[in-house]
């Protein structure tokens, strides 16, 4: 096995994805990302080492991909290791400045991450967004377990479903927010955890900016004025909005295999959600401290 190769072997057990990982040492004590997806899950491995080597080639601050191939347990990937501390962890210790300078660092990063066009083969945005808008909307009038005053995220995609015409598409990290991020020993925002990634409408990938705005409000507004130069466009927040509330529409039953813990974390994500949002009658959320606010 590959394993084989290195002189020891430290398993990682954060995350949510179904890969073993491991932190490796190698003989001459260089340290290496070890990620090991069984076989029946592995199909689109190749692909995604492909696009993170393509990502890298932009000199975007991440796990570099190095190797890939197949073990007795499934295929392979071995990257470039990250000696630092986790981002969602130490970033709201730091001064807003700080926060607010790292925030700008994360958004200029993605939009160089979006310079990679989607395939022309790709399908319109709009009905395929809508079709999966659909899908959520139906889940969550199934599930058991409905938010407070949860009708008005679905009201809100109704009423904007509109704004998905004719929207571009690019490549996506595909789960970009503050806990796929670290800082690295010499202070450099680095981007972990690409496993997510997909082709869409660039302003969706800020779906997960809910996790920045609970974590540190400050960092989540550098994030946008970063992305954007400081010359946020309105069109940008009304869009934003229709992507939470799908996104948090469909929280709640994803919550619910893994238990009371999860469903309690997506009921009070849903209800600061509509607090930020007055109920979703303003697009530009209560969190945001950049231009838009002055």
């Amino acid at each position: 096995m590959i394993e084989n190769n290195f002189v020891s072997q430290i398993p990682i057990r954060k995350g949510w994805s179904c890969d073993k990982k491991f932190c490796v040492t190698a003989e001459r004590g260089e340290k290496y990302l070890l990620r090991i997806t069984p076989f029946d899950k592995s199909a689109s491995r190749g692909d995604m080492f492909r696009m993170q080597q393509e990502v890298a080639a932009l000199g975007i601050p991440m796990c570099r991909p190095m190797e890939i191939g197949e073990c007795e347990e499934g295929v392979y990937v071995l990257q470039s290791w990250i000696d630092g501390e986790d981002a969602e962890e130490i970033i709201p210790g730091f001064s807003e400045t700080e926060q607010y300078r790292y925030g700008l660092e994360a958004g200029r990063i993605l939009k160089k991450i979006h310079s990679i066009p989607a395939p022309a083969t790709q399908e319109a945005w709009e009905p395929r967004f809508n079709r999966k808008m659909d899908r959520k909307i139906q889940l969550y009038n199934e599930c058991p377990i409905h938010y407070e005053g949860g009708q008005a995220f679905i009201d809100y995609i109704n009423e904007n479903r509109h704004l998905l015409k004719n929207r571009p598409q690019v490549f996506q990290h595909g789960d970009y927010h503050i806990g796929n991020m670290m800082i690295d020993r010499e202070g450099q925002l680095q981007i972990i955890d690409f496993d997510r990634y997909d082709y869409g409408d660039p302003w969706e990938e800020f779906n997960r900016i809910v996790w920045c705005a609970q974590k540190a409000p400050v960092f989540a507004s550098g994030m946008v004025d970063g992305y954007f130069d400081s010359r946020v466009p309105k069109e940008f927040w009304t869009l934003l909005a229709l992507y939470i509330a799908s996104n948090t529409l469909s929280s709640i039953y994803w919550a619910i295999p893994f238990g009371d813990e999860e469903i309690r974390t997506m009921k009070n994500q849903a209800e600061e959600v509509l607090a930020w949002y007055d109920n979703m009658q303003k697009t530009i959320p209560s969190w945001y401290c950049g231009d838009e606010r002055k």
